[in-house]
């Protein structure tokens, strides 16, 4: 008897996802726990393994389709007999990545199926319970959209994402009333970022079209709502790491070899924010209305660079473990972004963030803040530079540390003596890493 492979639930919020790619075709072996499906959530990308071992017999939701938790995504034969070839059109499907140059533009994207997930008016006294997610919630709120005019084509009656932005939709599309109330610098519909000139202007000569991924998408809807949200003010300055890279050039070896994990500068940055936040709590806050929400707890986000995208794995508690601690979660963390083997818990509850744009020799960046948080801290590549030290020109490992800061929370005085903090730490270091 076939055994069901089904969306799983990555997370308590997370009530659907969407399969980004196969690992497997009909027809293929595949054994228990190997990596067989890849999807995309509003939270986390991740491998999803087999079930069972087998033959894969069939896909039944393709590659791109956002589908509710808990459908059976394929069909997996335990006795490894014959397999049906009712595999979707995915291997046929979207062979035209490249439009024609000059007649036929692609037309703006409309929300999946809309036309059969239009809203449909549903009483609001009949006292059915509204089910969706937050993110669904959130968007209706942007847009000033009733949740009790949708009727939920997801499990149970769930309002999905694909029926929020089909709503969203035709509202777009729909005729404006007369006297419109609505709000000039209403967000976008997510998904349909918006172009800075007429599309006419976007499509010319020769071109190749690329769907934005999955992740890219929800990294470019973040973006534009952290820059939307909150006011960005930065600070700079100069932190001479000489005295930490003398004590990692010195413990390196041994470190590796003690504890059998790879030593990076970014602890040291960890510790000092640490510390810095313990002194100026108002960067280790969030801001909901008019209320100021100051956690109690450090947790650090870890901006961490995929060949796909983006991401930020956060360290839980970073204030409770000592250095050693705090490698081995930063290590772990970015392995398992780039395994795509984070859980949706573990790209969560951030207090602070940290990039590191200078692995990469970027000299300094202007960070956009990861929201909920108040702050982020921009790490720039440590460089031998001459610097004045008691009036005599010496060479010193620098590096320039940029902080992004909503100024809606966060005032100059406060994130300048932030950064003070985190650079006397780092200039004088004196914990013993071993």
């Amino acid at each position: 008897m076939p055994v069901d492979v089904i969306m799983p639930q990555m997370g308590e919020s997370i009530f659907e996802g969407t399969i980004t790619k196969w690992l497997k075709k009909p027809g293929q072996r595949v054994e228990r726990d190997e990596p067989l499906f890849e999807i995309s959530t509003d939270k986390v990308d991740a491998e999803i393994p087999a079930p069972a071992s087998g033959i894969l017999k069939e896909i039944k939701v393709r590659e791109g389709e956002t589908v509710p938790i808990k459908t059976v995504v394929a069909l997996i034969d335990p006795d490894g007999t014959t397999t049906s070839a009712a595999e979707p059109a995915q291997a046929e499907e979207k062979p035209a990545e490249m439009p024609a140059p000059t007649e036929a533009r692609p037309e703006p994207a409309p929300a999946a199926h809309a036309s059969t997930a239009a809203p449909q008016p549903v009483s609001g006294e009949d006292g059915r319970r509204i089910r969706s997610s937050p993110l669904v919630r959130r968007l209706a709120r942007e847009h000033n959209i009733d949740l009790t005019t949708i009727r939920g084509t997801g499990a149970g009656g769930r309002i999905s994402k694909r029926d929020i932005l089909a709503a969203i939709e035709a509202r777009a599309t729909a005729p404006a009333p007369s006297a419109a109330p609505a709000q000039p610098e209403a967000a976008p519909a997510p998904l349909r970022l918006e172009a800075a000139v007429p599309r006419e202007r976007i499509y010319f000569g020769r071109y190749e079209v690329q769907p934005l991924s999955v992740m890219r998408q929800r990294i470019a809807e973040h973006m534009v709502l952290s820059k939307r949200t909150s006011p960005h003010v930065y600070s700079i300055d100069e932190v001479d790491m000489s005295r930490v890279v003398e004590v990692r050039n010195q413990a390196k070896a041994e470190f590796e070899r003690r504890f059998e994990t790879k030593l990076t500068f970014m602890p040291f940055f960890v510790r000092a924010c640490v510390e810095g936040l313990r002194a100026f709590p108002a960067l280790n806050a969030s801001l909901d209305g008019t209320n100021l929400v100051l956690h109690r707890e450090i947790n650090i986000g870890i901006a961490v660079a995929l060949d796909w995208g983006l991401i930020v794995p956060v360290v839980k508690h970073a204030e409770e473990k000592n250095f050693l601690g705090l490698q081995r979660a930063i290590n772990d963390l970015a392995e398992r972004a780039r395994t795509k083997k984070l859980k949706p818990e573990e790209v969560q509850e951030s207090t602070f963030s940290i990039t590191n744009p200078g692995v990469f020799g970027g000299l300094m960046g202007l960070p956009i803040i990861n929201q909920p948080n108040a702050a982020i801290l921009g790490v720039g590549a440590i460089q031998k530079r001459p610097v004045v030290i008691h009036d005599a020109i010496a060479i010193r490992s620098m590096v320039y540390l940029t902080l992004s800061y909503d100024h809606r929370i966060v005032d100059g005085a406060i994130a300048h003596q932030f950064i003070g903090k985190v650079k006397s730490i780092l200039e004088n270091w004196q914990e013993n890493i071993l």
